[in-house]
């Protein structure tokens, strides 16, 4: 029995050094020490069902995709409901509902769209597909399927799926390998990338590999093993963290045209040897510009805004699943010149981090009674 209605209300008062052993969150709220700031960490929703992404409503309402295939709608004393006119979604390993964005300019009326990924189930497998929706209700209304990958396939994973909005409206969406490294360098398929699509679903007419009878018109960026974690910045560029095989996982600085490597160029390891898979580097190859030196699994990355921060402004946030750490990355242009944990076990599998508009940052965590939670400085 889901227990997403019961409000906690319980404050724990002692303090959580930076060192202290990590501890996960079982009541309303936690005090985190950090290098420049105590955080305060609350649970605003409990009982989701393995949610994979979070937007924030301009209402204050939250949409969480649940991957067996739910929508959530959270209001915003954390009580939960479902909404109705969801595909029907290829639940099966990693598969199912992924990851859900608003139009920039959602809230003017014209531009109300609900942007969601999704593992469409097909002959031979399943496909990376992205739709949109209006918000009506308790449903969601005028469903559109406005891409789908070239082709189905098993086995189920790496579906990439993170959607990023660039400034001029149009939208990234990464797919990933599908499990099939190779795939990730075949410029005739859409696996293994980070594709350009206009707000229909179209494709822009300066993406980066048109006139290009090799290259399918979508790609923007090809060698992508599986990217579940991407941010538009303030400024306009693009981050993105990418899963590799055992270790090599990577925060890449993603620009159109490039070719990241995989799976020729990989500092993670062959799961059953142990061997290096690929070379440190190749030229014509874009590096990494931050391996996380741990088995870190990334999924999820923001970029911090809010004032409310103080120093933390422009710096990067990026959600760890098998790690279950927060880290925070110090940038400069391209280069991290500092990073720190903040959260280290305190939530579990991080799968997605965004900053609010509120200027709060939301987490959710993958758990088969997941959660969602806001961290913000202690007044």
């Amino acid at each position: 029995m889901h227990e997403a209605y019961k409000q906690l209300s319980v404050v724990l008062l002692a303090g959580v050094a930076a060192s202290a052993p990590a501890q996960a969150v079982e009541e309303g709220e936690e005090r985190i020490a950090t290098e420049g700031q105590e955080l305060r960490l609350e649970r605003v929703a409990q009982g989701l069902e393995h949610p994979w992404s979070v937007a924030m409503l301009p209402d204050g309402r939250f949409l969480v995709s649940e991957r067996p295939g739910r929508m959530a709608m959270v209001d915003e004393g954390g009580s939960i409901s479902h909404l109705e006119g969801v595909p029907q979604v290829s639940a099966q390993g990693q598969g199912g509902l992924l990851d859900v964005s608003l139009h920039p300019r959602y809230g003017d009326g014209d531009h109300d769209w609900v942007y969601f990924t999704w593992s469409k189930p097909g002959d031979g497998g399943s496909a990376t597909a992205l739709s949109r929706a209006r918000l009506t209700d308790n449903a969601l209304t005028d469903v559109e399927t406005l891409f789908e990958q070239d082709r189905t396939s098993s086995p189920g994973r790496h579906y990439g799926s993170r959607i990023g909005w660039l400034p001029d409206e149009t939208l990234l969406i990464s797919i990933g390998d599908r499990g099939t490294p190779e795939r990730a360098q075949d410029q005739g398929d859409h696996a293994g990338s980070v594709l350009r699509l206009t707000s229909e679903g179209g494709v822009p007419d300066d993406n980066p590999f048109l006139g290009d009878d090799a290259t399918l018109d979508e790609l923007f960026t090809l060698g992508n093993r599986n990217v579940q974690g991407m941010v538009v910045t303030d400024q306009g560029v693009v981050w993105a963290t990418e899963h590799g095989p055992l270790g090599g996982d990577e925060l890449n600085f993603i620009e159109a045209g490039e070719n990241y490597g995989w799976p020729a160029v990989s500092q993670g390891r062959d799961y059953g040897t142990r061997e290096p898979i690929g070379e440190d580097s190749l030229s014509g190859m874009r590096d990494p510009v931050h391996v996380f030196d741990v088995h870190f699994a990334p999924s999820g990355l923001t970029q911090i805004t809010s004032t409310s921060f103080g120093d933390w402004q422009g710096d990067l946030l990026a959600g760890g699943l098998r790690s279950e750490q927060l880290h925070r990355l110090s940038v400069d242009g391209r280069e991290v010149v500092a990073s720190e944990t903040v959260l280290d076990g305190h939530i579990g599998r991080i799968r997605d981090v965004i900053q609010g508009q509120d200027g709060a940052i939301y987490l959710i965590n993958d758990e088969a009674q997941g959660s969602l939670y806001r961290l913000r400085p202690v007044d």
